[in-house]
Order: C-alpha cells, then structure tokens, then sequence
C-alpha cells in the first residue's frame, strides 16, 4: 500500500515508482512502453483531490462523477494486453476518468474517448478500428461497439461472468468478437453494458 501523506510532488514520484515495481512488475506487466507511460503519468491528476494521497494505491478510487478510477494494476495488464502500435486506430470507451485514455493516447496513430452511455446508444455506428479497448467490466459487448471495429480489430476489457471480473479480450472475425478471459482481477463494472434481467419463476 503506498500512501503519500504531504502530497509533495517528490512523494508522487516516488509512489508512482513504488506502484510500477511492487505492482505491476511483481503482477507479470514488464512492457517498457507500458511502464514508461505509467511511469510519465501523474495518475494523481485524475482522482478527486481528497483521493490524491491514495492514488497509487491497488485499489479502486470513487470518483465525484459516480464511477470508479480503477487500481493500476487493470491499466497496465489492459495496455500490455492491447499491445498498441502506432499504426493502429482506436477507441476507448472511458471509465470516467481519463487516465487509461492519457496513457494509451501516445502509444496509437490516433485515439477517438467515448463515453459508456454513447458507447451502448450508437446504434448502427460504423467504424474502422483497429483496438477497441473498454474501460470496465461489461457482462456484454454490444452490437454498437462490434461493428465499430475493423476486420481482425482486438478488442481489450473486463468481463463479469458469475459475479467476477476478469480481464478479456478477442478479435473481430466473421464479425462476431469470442472473449477470452484471461486473469481474474478486481475491474468496476459499466452498467451500460449489463445483460437485461431475464424472469425468474
């Protein structure tokens, strides 16, 4: 747990350095490119600023807007996962809070943020992407994001099955997207993405 009481900027530092080594290096992300962005990154700038002294912590952080910054560790294993290239075009359906969105900006030839009410309301968008990356743990990807994508477009998120969340992904073929969960880690849900209650007798 790494807390930064002062909130002077060498305390930030050092707890950014803190969370790359004793939380993403011991949880198996060692991309150099992922470490350099988490590493460049004020994560402290995205939280509410009676969370800042917590934002290296792992764990999820509240935001005033309702919804969940989640703990590092998701970020790294989602960007690592995504393996962004300069070539690619992509799309991110954002968290609420714009820091996964800042990290991978420099890492894509160009990056279009939505947010998870446009993401589940655009019916019939068409799109070329190339990763998609979703910023939460969806119980379903819908239509409205899948046809987004471009032919072999990956595709990284969470991914609640049974009451737990894991991180997953997959890619576009016959334009249907297979998930594949991978690690099972703590990942707020997007309830914009929920499967509809069935009945129960």
């Amino acid at each position: 747990m790494t807390i930064v009481e002062d909130r002077p900027a060498a305390g930030y530092e050092a707890a950014r350095k803190a969370m790359i080594d004793s939380q993403l290096r011991t949880s198996g992300v060692n991309d150099h490119g992922v470490l350099a962005r988490m590493a460049a990154v004020p994560r402290e700038d995205f939280v509410p600023a009676a969370a800042k002294g917590f934002a290296y912590m792992d764990r999820a952080i509240s935001l005033e807007n309702g919804r969940y910054l989640a703990p590092p560790l998701v970020q790294g294993m989602m960007l690592q996962e995504a393996r962004p290239e300069r070539s690619d075009k992509a799309l991110l359906v954002d968290g609420g809070s714009g820091y996964l969105a800042e990290l991978l900006r420099p890492l894509v030839g160009s990056l279009e943020v939505i947010s998870p009410e446009d993401a589940a309301a655009a019916a019939g968008a068409q799109g070329d992407f190339s990763l998609l990356i979703v910023d939460g743990a969806i119980e379903q990807l819908p239509d409205s994001l899948v046809s987004r994508l471009a032919d072999d477009g990956r595709v990284v998120t969470g991914w609640v099955r049974d009451g737990i969340t894991r991180l997953a992904t997959g890619r576009l073929a016959a334009g249907e997207v297979a998930l594949l969960p991978l690690a099972e880690i703590g990942i707020p849900a997007l309830p914009e993405f929920a499967k509809p209650k069935g009945w129960s007798f």
